[in-house]
């Protein structure tokens, strides 16, 4: 694969932000990004975000795709990527990974990840959890796919929501290999302070 590709999907859950973050840290990278938002995650998006945020999103892609898009690239194993970071994800997204359901173009695009045994990354939305959710993410574990909830590092003395999400998606990120310079990793100060004195 010449040109690396990562696939990033945004599906209804609150947390739309992370998905923007996502794009936000991946657009000075030398990798191509592929986008699809489900039909929810645009509801989602325009509560928590203003119509010229939205409008400026899929700017952010290199290459943008809608959700019922089945035939698109993605869509095939044969298209090589890193894999699909889906920030956020909802439960019914989760629900239709786990269970193999490719009913549009994202959960499509997660299953040919698992079957192609590329990472998949799932930022998962909701509290508190039920039985059903814990099992459908204990499926996706078992399949090879990483549950990521953004939980906040609060012992990086986080001042905004922005560092707050810029962290979760930093460490998201991480799981690609996909080095983000800003994040701040604990004992790499510690260390360089010890090594000083």
């Amino acid at each position: 694969m010449t040109v690396r590709r990562i696939i990033i999907g945004i599906s209804g859950a609150t947390g739309f932000a992370y998905g923007i973050k996502a794009l936000e840290l991946l657009n000075p990278m030398d990798l191509e990004t592929h986008l699809v938002i489900s039909k929810a995650a645009k509801i989602t998006g325009n509560y928590e975000h203003s119509k010229s945020q939205l409008a400026q999103l899929e700017s952010l892609a290199d290459v943008v795709y809608t959700v019922d898009n089945i035939g698109a690239a993605i869509a095939s194993g044969s298209y090589k990527t890193i894999g699909m970071l889906v920030a956020p994800c909802s439960m019914r997204t989760l629900a239709a990974i786990a269970h193999g359901l490719s009913d549009n173009l994202l959960t499509r695009a997660a299953d040919v990840v698992l079957k192609e045994r590329r990472r998949l990354v799932l930022m998962t939305r909701e509290t508190p959890l039920h039985l059903g959710h814990i099992k459908n993410m204990e499926m996706v574990t078992l399949m090879g796919g990483i549950i990521f909830p953004p939980v906040p590092a609060l012992y990086q003395h986080i001042e905004s929501i922005d560092d707050m999400i810029t962290h979760s998606v930093a460490r998201a990120l991480d799981l690609f290999d996909i080095d983000v310079p800003s994040l701040p990793r604990w004992g790499e100060d510690l260390h360089l302070n010890q090594k000083s004195e």
